[in-house]
């Protein structure tokens, strides 16, 4: 299976992991040109948040929240205020989350954690 169809079956598995806890899917993909892309928008309460999926089939190079680098952390902060500027969000608290999944290469998720407040 190749690795986009990989990530869209994360993803699918992440939003219906959020969504059972509670949380209210807003926007998948926001994109903004060649800035890049935020996965999942959702709401948690009060908090709008800006959720970056990442899947691997082993922890061997570190787990998949680790994978999320300092410069792809900044792209999202980027991609939260461009979001927030065109819907005139405003005094809303914000959170960055990551959804960090275990999968086989056939898309079998083995485990899903949600990490809160990840950067």
């Amino acid at each position: 299976m190749n690795n986009r169809k990989l990530g869209t079956m994360g993803e699918e598995a992440a939003i219906a992991c959020l969504v059972e806890r509670g949380y209210k899917i807003v926007a998948r993909n926001f994109r903004v040109g060649r800035m890049g892309e935020i996965d999942i928008i959702a709401r948690d309460g009060d908090y709008l948040c800006f959720i970056e999926v990442k899947a691997r089939s082993s922890d061997i190079y570190g787990t998949p929240a680790q994978a999320v680098s300092p410069l792809k952390q900044e792209t999202i902060r980027k991609l939260s205020q461009v979001y927030m500027q065109k819907y005139r969000i405003y005094d809303t608290p914000v959170r960055f989350d990551v959804a960090e999944l275990f999968m086989t290469r056939d898309g079998i998720v083995k485990d899903i954690q949600i990490i809160q407040n990840a950067f």
